[in-house]
């Protein structure tokens, strides 16, 4: 049974300028922050070969990234098998609102949860290479 193994990213939707929060996470909380403007959490725990980073940056207050959820955030879950999660997840009669996709970074798909929130799906990339670069 494929499982869900962390959470890969957490994304929020600003209601003022993303920079100027980033600036505030940085400054109160000690958010690392990347040149990029989000940060990396790595858990060196993790088994994966990535270690088990976490992304978290900010987008815009007008930015359609969660749609069609009108949530102001978005959670990216980490998984194990994502054509596995996504066999279990048709079975239950749970749509698959886009994907699966694939590029440099794994498999993603997006459902929707019952409260409308716009959930990622994520099975990281062991290794980007050529048997890697197809579903």
């Amino acid at each position: 049974m494929a499982r869900i193994t962390g959470i890969g990213g957490v994304f929020l939707k600003t209601k003022s300028d993303p920079k100027e929060l980033a600036a505030w996470y940085q400054k109160h909380l000690g958010m690392p922050l990347e040149q990029w403007g989000g940060a990396i959490l790595r858990w060196p725990n993790d088994p994966a070969e990535d270690k088990g980073v976490t992304v978290w940056n900010l987008h815009g207050k007008d930015s359609d990234w969660f749609s069609p959820s009108t949530s102001s955030f978005m959670i990216n879950y980490r998984v194990d098998n994502l054509n596995e999660m996504i066999r279990q997840l048709k079975a239950d009669g749970i749509e698959i609102s886009k994907g699966p996709e694939i590029d440099e970074q794994g498999k993603f798909a997006w459902i929707i949860d019952p409260d409308g929130n716009k959930v990622e799906l994520w099975e990281p990339t062991k290794k980007w290479d050529e048997k890697n670069k197809s579903l």
